[in-house]
């Protein structure tokens, strides 16, 4: 059987199919297996799987798939040929390619000779015609330099000239159209001759020209013609500025920055501007500030008219400066000039109208505003003028120090700024306390006051004025005051203080804070030595009005109103004590509080400044609080003793015997009047004093309070029903203890109220009590036990006795 030529070449140079291959091999020889037939026989019985896998047609597949072998084993043959001619035909192309390479390589190394060989040629041909171009430049210059000396010799002889000038005169320097250059040549000149003449450059002077002696006569006839050209351009400038010519004025500016680097024609052009020519101009900035002759008061009215003349003038040299950026080939030193001119002219004119400087020794009154006012007027003036110097230096003035120019205008000003604001802050000082001594408190009027001055006694005239006059108390809004003329003090003091010496604004500072310190120590101090002052005359009232139990009861009862007096002058001055505290504390911490932020970073630039003024700050409250302890004491006696009047006026023998043992025991009169009194006074202490400080001075009233009731119950006989009132009592002042004071004085009051139980309990049971939980506080519990109405009665002694056997 015959094989069919399946397998060519061609086909392996496309995607080969074995698949495919073998379908088109067995093509008309395999039966079709239908997969409809296959499916069922697989869910079937194995002999149906046989069935329909028989392949009768098996042996015909061999002898194809021989010749399909042998073929393919041809295929490899010729291949192997193919591949053998490809690669005898490769090694030849690469051989013939090398071959080629090598010779492009041979000429590509000639190439690069030839141009490295031209290169070299190129620049030596470069460099050469450098050299020449080098050579003919300088032939030329010294072509050009011959020529110019030439004529300049030509220039000289002609200038040198006594007599007649033999020869053709030189048109250059009576050409119009010529000018610039004449005018160089001609400056040039001047500048040879007069270097001939002085010797300078190496040219001996007096050297011969012409034969006509020295260069004198050139350099005088130069001079004079360099003048008479510079007046001539300078009367052009001036017709062409008059006209509004600004191209003119430009062409003349140019050639007169020749002579003296144009300062002539500047200064002609500065000078002829009418904010410095019209007196009408310099009258109305005068006008524009002062007004009518009588002036104008109010320093904020003033600093706006100076800030509105300011803006005029600045508007003014901003117009002048688009003038001078046109004109002058130097416009920032043109403008230097100008700003210059304005400051020293217009600018220190209108300063010496407004700021008026006063005499130290003779300052002028408040009424007239005194120092503050010029202060205020100073600084103003000061600020208004460096912010017009900012519009200037925005403007633009060259090179011109505007911070120096400001500072020359205000110079004479600022030397002694610092001795004018210690002595405006020491006349306002001044000023404030003579107004607080004018205003005396009418707190206590006459009437009243008289009434406690009641003659019991003869009463001097001096003590009953004393007891009249009042100065007012310490106010936080005073210090506030003070704070701010140092706040304003301050502020001026960075804006006046000069840069130099290096320090004087620490120092200026540190003087200006210690002033304000001293204000507020002597103020806060002199304020608290009043409140003691009046705590003191409070308590020589008492004195003189004080009662006790062995008092007669028709002269205690004539004294009740002047006690009552007393007593109430007592509690307002320790109110007014307490408020002063409170006012001293207050203006302390704001001194404080200003020094940290206005004050203490500028004091760190001069060595110890700082530690300084930490230590005056604390001297002032160490004063001011040894001042409060002597006070806080005077008003503790205060309260205890008004405690001991309420205690003896109020405190009946009968409250601690009660007859009708069944009423429910209520506080007596006097226990509520005086837990009544202590608690307003308390509720002062807790507004006005804070942290430890309230808790020592509860702590010392509330021991004073428990040693006053002790005294006072002392003086009295109990039964059992005063002894559950004594009890109520005391609980009573345990629940205001508990309240306002501390654990400490709160337990006293407890463990008194255990100990009053003494009164209370039958005699018989007294040891049992003693032995039990009075056990600690047993000395004392045996002082109270005598107070029983039925000490002796009881024989309370011979049991306590047998107690102790």
């Amino acid at each position: 059987m015959a094989v069919k030529q399946l397998l060519k070449l061609k086909f392996f140079n496309e995607t080969f199919s074995f698949d495919k291959f073998f379908d088109s091999l067995v093509e008309g020889i395999s039966p079709p297996i239908k997969i409809e037939e296959y499916d069922t026989a697989v869910g079937g019985s194995d002999t149906a799987i046989e069935s329909i896998l028989q392949f009768p047609e098996a042996p015909k597949f061999r002898p194809l798939f021989e010749g399909a072998r042998k073929e393919v084993g041809d295929l490899c043959l010729k291949i192997d040929v193919v591949l053998d001619k490809l690669r005898m035909d490769f090694v030849a192309y690469e051989n013939k390619h090398k071959e080629s390479f090598e010779e492009l390589q041979e000429g590509v190394e000639d190439l690069t000779e030839n141009f490295d060989r031209l290169d070299s040629r190129v620049a030596s041909v470069s460099e050469t015609a450098a050299e020449i171009g080098d050579q003919l430049k300088n032939a030329d210059f010294q072509k050009k330099t011959a020529n110019e000396t030439i004529n300049l010799v030509r220039f000289m002889m002609y200038f040198n000239e006594t007599s007649g000038y033999v020869g053709e005169e030189p048109s250059l320097f009576f050409d119009d159209d010529r000018v610039a250059e004449a005018a160089a040549v001609a400056q040039k000149l001047r500048a040879i001759a007069e270097d001939s003449i002085s010797g300078v450059h190496g040219v001996p002077a007096h050297t011969a020209l012409n034969g006509n002696g020295g260069l004198e006569v050139a350099a005088k006839n130069l001079q004079a013609y360099c003048n008479e050209l510079e007046n001539r351009l300078l009367g052009k400038f001036d017709a062409a500025s008059q006209k509004g010519d600004l191209w003119t004025m430009r062409n003349c500016a140019i050639i007169l920055n020749q002579f003296n680097k144009g300062g002539s024609v500047m200064q002609r052009y500065i000078a002829s501007r009418p904010m410095f020519m019209d007196l009408e101009v310099m009258s109305k900035d005068a006008h524009a500030i002062l007004g009518t002759e009588e002036g104008i008061a109010q320093v904020d009215d003033l600093m706006n008219s100076l800030a509105s003349v300011y803006k005029e003038i600045a508007d003014s040299v901003q117009t002048e400066a688009k003038t001078v950026a046109v004109v002058f080939p130097s416009p920032d030193a043109v403008m230097s000039i100008l700003v210059q001119r304005v400051m020293e002219q217009r600018v220190n004119l209108l300063i010496e109208k407004i700021v008026s400087k006063p005499s130290l020794s003779s300052p002028p009154p408040m009424e007239q505003g005194g120092l503050l006012l010029y202060l205020n007027i100073l600084s103003g003036a000061y600020g208004k003028t460096k912010e017009l110097a900012n519009e200037f230096q925005a403007i633009g003035c060259g090179e011109l120090n505007m911070e120096a120019c400001v500072e020359s205008l205000f110079k004479s000003y600022l030397e002694d700024y610092a001795e004018f604001e210690l002595t405006s802050l020491n006349q306002l000082h001044k000023a404030k306390t003579l107004e607080l001594k004018s205003c005396p408190l009418a707190d206590i009027s006459q009437s009243r006051r008289n009434s406690i001055l009641h003659p019991f006694s003869p009463v001097s005239p001096q003590r009953r004025n004393s007891a009249m006059h009042s100065y007012a108390p310490i106010s936080v809004s005073v210090v506030e005051e003070f704070v701010e003329w140092n706040e304003e003090a301050v502020t001026r003091c960075k804006l006046l203080t000069l840069k130099e010496p290096p320090g004087i604004l620490a120092t200026n500072m540190k003087a200006i804070f210690t002033c304000l310190l001293d204000q507020v120590s002597q103020y806060v101090t002199e304020g608290l030595e009043r409140a003691i002052e009046a705590l003191k005359e409070a308590a020589a009232l008492r004195e003189r009005f004080m009662f006790n139990s062995n008092t007669n009861r028709k002269v205690v009862s004539a004294m009740a109103v002047a006690a009552e007096a007393a007593s109430s002058a007592g509690e307002s001055s320790f109110r007014a004590f307490m408020a002063a505290i409170q006012s001293a504390t207050t203006n302390m911490t704001m001194l404080q509080r200003f020094f940290n932020a206005s004050v203490s970073q500028s004091l760190l630039a001069q060595e110890g400044a700082h530690a300084a003024c930490c230590d005056a700050i604390a001297s002032a409250i160490a004063d001011a609080e040894n001042a409060a302890l002597r006070g806080l004491q005077g008003s503790l006696d205060t309260v205890l003793a008004e405690v001991e009047r309420l205690l003896a006026a109020e405190q009946k023998a009968t409250d601690y015997k009660l007859l009708d043992e069944s009423l429910t025991p209520e506080p007596t009169t006097a226990c509520s009047s005086v837990i009544t009194f202590v608690t307003r006074m308390a509720e002062v202490t807790n507004g006005a004093l804070d942290g430890l400080n309230r808790e020592a001075f509860l702590i010392q009233l509330g021991y004073g309070l428990y040693k006053s009731l002790i005294q006072n119950w002392k003086r009295f006989a109990f039964n059992p029903s005063g002894g559950l009132r004594l009890k109520r009592d005391v609980s009573e002042y345990a629940a205001f203890a508990r309240r306002f004071m501390t654990p400490a004085v709160d337990e006293k009051f407890v463990l008194f109220g255990m100990m009053v139980n003494v009164f209370i309990v039958a005699p018989e049971s007294l040891p049992t009590l003693m032995e039990g939980m009075l056990r600690d506080v047993r000395e004392e519990a045996l002082g109270l036990i005598e107070l029983r109405d039925d000490y002796k009665k009881a024989k309370v002694a011979n049991i306590l006795s047998s107690m102790n056997t």
